[in-house]
């Protein structure tokens, strides 16, 4: 309902923003560009940081950047990945029935993509998402999927993402043979103030809005209270931008912001959405 309220043509702070359109920290723009020539090089790289931080996003912007003429984006995503599991959802994207067992499964796929290599003259690029949740047995497959011809090259690219808790584990000796073989480690970080601003801004202008509709005061406040994280900003953001509209605000001021933080919106609103949760943190 905000979105007629304040003459949009989109809605600003959600998942499925193109990702040509999201915000692009400079930090973030700088582990774009080393993703990109990991899948250039076909190296084994890992992807860590916060919950909310922007991780998926990254990837979003990665497969889209990626020429698809050159580049089979491959994306799996399953806490309770297994092996075969692994090898099943590979070969379905790739558009083949899996064989039942890990080892014939493991052979298909290494056959399936030097076809799509020597054939289809196309890189493929493997994104394993909720990398933090899967067990050792699970990561030891997956870089298993690197060997081939003795373990002298590399028949794809790889990359891990997953919280910070991924790279506390790969860290420990019991990894040391995953860790080894990682080519690139990046992290996203929390943004700083400016580049919430930043945020806000180009996604209201994707939604077609050309002038301010955040106070600086208000942005602060977001700021603080999402502590410079994507997810937050948007739940923040939408529930502020909901209320104004509902009390023909036409711009989002910090009593605005506090109040929707604070849950007291009629009926608890804010509250059922989990964002009082965080208040007071600086």
């Amino acid at each position: 309902m905000f979105e007629r309220f304040f003459n949009m043509t989109a809605t600003p702070f959600t998942r499925d923003v193109p990702p040509e359109t999201c915000y692009q920290s400079p930090a973030g723009s700088e582990v774009l560009g080393r993703l990109v020539y990991a899948a250039q090089r076909q190296w084994f790289a890992v992807v860590t940081g916060d919950c909310g931080v922007g991780k998926s996003t990254t990837i979003r912007r990665l497969t889209a950047t990626l020429d698809s003429a050159t580049y089979k984006v491959l994306y799996v995503a399953d806490s309770k990945l297994t092996p075969r599991h692994f090898y099943k959802g590979l070969l379905e994207q790739l558009g083949y029935e899996t064989k039942f067992y890990r080892g014939d499964a493991k052979r298909q796929l290494h056959r399936e993509i030097e076809i799509l290599r020597g054939v289809h003259g196309l890189h493929p690029v493997v994104v394993v998402d909720e990398a933090h949740l899967l067990d050792r047995e699970m990561l030891e497959e997956v870089r298993f999927l690197l060997n081939v011809q003795m373990d002298s090259q590399s028949p794809l690219a790889l990359i891990l993402v997953g919280q910070t808790e991924l790279w506390d584990r790969l860290s420990l000796q019991a990894y040391a043979a995953i860790r080894q073989r990682i080519d690139l480690q990046c992290k996203l970080g929390h943004w700083d103030r400016a580049e919430v601003a930043g945020y806000i801004d180009a996604h209201l202008r994707y939604a077609g809005v050309d002038h301010a509709l955040f106070a600086d005061p208000a942005i602060d406040a977001i700021f603080h209270y999402s502590g410079g994280t994507a997810r937050l900003i948007n739940k923040a953001c939408t529930h502020s931008l909901l209320y104004a509209a509902q009390n023909n605000h036409r711009l989002v001021d910090e009593t605005i912001v506090m109040r929707v933080i604070k849950g007291n919106w009629p009926n608890g609103c804010a509250r059922t959405l989990g964002l009082s949760q965080k208040v007071g943190r600086q």
